[in-house]
């Protein structure tokens, strides 16, 4: 979460991944960073183990949250 925030502050458009055991965690991250509100992608946990065609299929559950982040408004209300 910190280095997607940094990258973003720095230009970088970042689209953060996030396992939703840790959703949590990612909030209070942003909060903690002065962004609160910040989109990233929550996938569900565990990612780690999973086969090459599971992962594909994983990913093209989110792929168009990916894009919407990368190319829209990092935050929900459009502040940074």
């Amino acid at each position: 979460m910190v280095d997607g925030i940094i990258l973003e502050r720095a230009g970088i458009p970042t689209a953060v991944l996030c396992t939703d055991a840790f959703i949590g965690i990612a909030d209070a991250t942003a909060a903690m960073q002065g962004l609160p509100g910040y989109r990233y992608v929550a996938v569900s946990h565990p990612v780690e183990g999973r086969s090459e065609s599971e992962l594909m299929e994983l990913s093209s559950q989110f792929i168009d949250e990916v894009v919407e982040i990368l190319f829209g408004d990092p935050t929900e209300d459009g502040q940074k």
